[in-house]
């Protein structure tokens, strides 16, 4: 049993591990130790090392620690882009070295062999297709072009000049300091595709999280049915139920069943569960790129969203203090005014109260079905983007 204890550890551990990381900044963990823990591994492992390798280095060692850093963070390079294609070749190696032997069995056909391998070469294309095609670049040639496809809402955009670039800057653009350019539409830099996620490209990065989401789903529920189908050519039940003489519920076989798979099948089941794991956060991934497909908004500007509504709200809130300090003095100033009740203050509405509603307004969104369109057909592809750029000319 404590190989399989092991296992089972393991398996927690890297799932505790893999959410607090990915996940440890929303609001539902905030205040726990996954919050705790998401810390340590983003900010505060990093901040030790740099004071230990400081203390036994020096200023050298703590130099060379932020040359390391300002290569991997702050400039293009392919180090995650590699760790990818050797997570997916690894992954896929191991599922056909532990578990193709099955195949066929009992619940999978002989056509899973190739279905996986063109499911595999499938999410390899749309990584390429994401990492390799533009962005969205603007440039002083097309500039113009991108001013007249996203206008100003004076909200979050208004006209300005990119400083590094020396042009103008067209809504919902943004200079990226790694990749050095500016990106139309500009989403987020993905240091997984060691590429900008922009207008032209976005429709890519979606596809590549859907596909890899059903590919780790496929992938778990193909290990599932090789097992299933283990149990069934080796009879487990009948053999736990006639001969050992459990009862045949499952209740009563399930921490049988169990396990005889982590002592027989730990490869196949350390798999699964990674898949499973790496499933939900692509699940997750492609859930809020979803939602910012279907409302019109980017990654970038949730964030611009986010400073403009808390200073709309502290602005608000400002000038209703400030008010109601204004008629608190002018009431003070009148005499023979009778006392108030402490009661009656205790319980009197309090002016933040009457504080006007911040909304967001967003003026890109145009309807689901147009916000859709515009991710999958990007206006800078449309004819009437090619048409005014020939007018232009």
């Amino acid at each position: 049993m404590g190989v399989e204890w092991v296992l089972v550890c393991h398996g927690l551990v890297t799932l505790l591990v893999v959410i607090s990381f990915l996940c440890g900044q929303w609001p539902i963990f905030q205040g726990t130790f996954v919050e705790r823990i998401h810390y340590f591994l983003t900010s505060g492992f990093y901040d030790y090392l740099l004071r230990f390798v400081g203390f036994l280095c020096g200023s050298r060692g703590t130099n060379a620690i932020l040359s390391v850093e300002y290569f991997c963070c702050d400039r293009p390079n392919p180090i995650l882009q590699l760790i990818y294609v050797v997570i997916l070749g690894a992954t896929y190696y191991l599922v056909v070295k532990s578990s193709f032997v099955y195949i066929p069995g009992y619940y999978l056909g002989e056509s899973h062999r190739y279905i996986s391998l063109a499911a595999v070469c499938v999410g390899a294309v749309l990584f390429l297709l994401t990492s390799f095609s533009d962005a969205g670049t603007i440039n002083s040639e097309n500039v113009s072009h991108y001013l007249s496809a996203y206008p100003y809402d004076n909200i979050l955009y208004s006209e300005k000049e990119c400083s590094t670039c020396r042009i103008p800057k067209p809504a919902r653009s943004k200079h990226c300091s790694i990749c050095n350019r500016c990106v139309a539409r500009f989403d987020h830099h993905c240091g997984w595709m060691n590429n900008c996620i922009g207008e032209r490209n976005n429709r890519f990065f979606l596809a590549f999280l859907l596909w890899h989401f059903f590919l780790c789903v496929y992938g778990t529920a193909a290990i599932v049915m090789i097992l299933a189908g283990r149990m069934v050519d080796l009879k487990v039940i009948h053999i736990l139920t006639v001969y050992y003489g459990i009862e045949k519920s499952f209740r009563s076989l399930a921490p049988h069943v169990v396990q005889w798979l982590l002592s027989s099948y730990n490869t196949q089941i350390l798999l699964m569960v990674f898949l499973a794991i790496v499933s939900l956060l692509l699940a997750g991934f492609f859930g809020y790129h979803a939602h910012l497909c279907l409302t019109n908004t980017t990654t970038n500007e949730t964030f611009k969203w986010q400073d403009y509504l808390s200073w709309q709200r502290k602005l608000n809130e400002a000038k209703i203090s400030a008010e109601a300090l204004k008629a608190s003095i002018s009431e003070l100033r009148k005499e023979g005014k009778a006392p108030v009740s402490k009661w009656k203050s205790f319980f009197r509405r309090s002016p933040l109260e009457d504080a006007e509603v911040v909304v967001k307004t967003n003026m890109y969104d145009k309807g689901w079905v147009r916000n859709v369109g515009e991710i999958l057909h990007p206006l800078s592809m449309r004819q009437s983007f090619r048409q005014s750029k020939v007018h232009n000319n």
